[in-house]
């Protein structure tokens, strides 16, 4: 019978590339992951992996049972919702990854009702670009994720995971507050030979921003790159740049900023996403069900 610890670590191996990244990603040496592989291959009776330089590389066998080690693992988990399913309280830890503005603005309130609603349910929660977290949540770093969608960018998608819609929040061009010694700005053309603030490349949100300012004609000059909203606030309220944000950054804080509307009124998606096997774990589902009444009480704040 084959061990669905050491299949599991097959899996990883698949998923990480390195045998040091398995380890450190389960918390355990290189050493020792070498050595459960290695009686994985004497289970099986075959050979699973091969020496290229310095790696290893699974071999066709490998890769038929880390095939069979995702269905299986599938299974397992949607045994344990299903377990989990069947008891009277809601119990649990759930893992979550979140991007930074969604971490301000729906995090706090959502772990204060979770606490008052669900005691025994623990949040954990890790700041996580959506991209990198939306992998990491299929890998099974994270049980749930939020991620978002920029207009015309699609997100990243994994057979495994669902998606259900958070929020949507518009996009608007934030400008210094107005001064005599800057010159008026009523629209994104008028920013072309102003200093701008974006995040670093590779993001959804600067990808979006450089081809909004490329359609208004011209080249943004990103004189600024910062991951922190907070630091592209403060550059902005100081009058030293310009910016493309999200409504979400601006929950609960009030702004010298001025913010512009966009042509064609453009809006960010704020989804969620988990992996369909755990989907009706009740924890997850009260998490869920909890950052949905957040993202409406942000969104209509007054109850309207």
């Amino acid at each position: 019978m084959l061990d669905v610890r050491r299949l599991r670590l097959l899996r990883e191996l698949k998923i990480r590339g390195t045998l040091a990244e398995v380890a450190e990603a389960l918390q355990y040496s290189p050493s020792s992951v070498s050595q459960q592989l290695a009686l994985l291959e004497k289970e099986a009776g075959v050979e699973l992996l091969r020496k290229t330089g310095r790696r290893v590389q699974l071999t066709p066998q490998a890769e038929v049972l880390v095939a069979h080690t995702a269905q299986l693992l599938e299974t397992l988990e949607q045994a344990e919702a299903d377990l989990a399913a069947s008891l009277t309280t809601v119990t649990g830890t759930v893992r979550i990854a979140v991007f930074q503005s969604a971490a301000l603005a729906l995090m706090p309130e959502t772990l204060t009702r979770m606490t008052t609603a669900y005691p025994e349910v623990r949040i954990e929660m890790i700041q996580r670009e959506p991209e990198t977290a939306l992998h990491e949540t299929w890998a099974r770093d994270f049980d749930l994720v939020i991620a978002e969608q920029y207009p015309g960018h699609a997100a990243p998608r994994y057979p495994e995971l669902d998606r259900i819609k958070l929020t949507t929040d518009a996009i608007r061009l934030a400008v210094p507050p107005a001064s005599p010694d800057r010159p008026r700005i009523t629209s994104i053309e008028d920013t072309a030979g102003l200093a701008w603030v974006m995040e670093p490349r590779g993001a959804a949100s600067r990808h979006w921003a450089e081809q909004a300012c490329r359609s208004a004609g011209f080249e943004p000059d990103v004189r600024f790159e910062t991951a922190d909203l907070q630091a592209q606030i403060r550059l902005i309220e100081s009058g030293n740049a310009v910016a493309l944000m999200p409504d979400l950054v601006w929950t609960g804080r009030s702004t010298t900023a001025q913010l512009l509307d966009l042509p064609g009124n453009p809006h960010r998606t704020i989804f969620t996403s988990v992996r369909r096997s755990s989907a009706k774990r009740p924890a997850i589902l009260a998490a869920r069900e909890t950052l949905a009444i957040t993202a409406e009480s942000v969104r209509n704040p007054d109850g309207g």
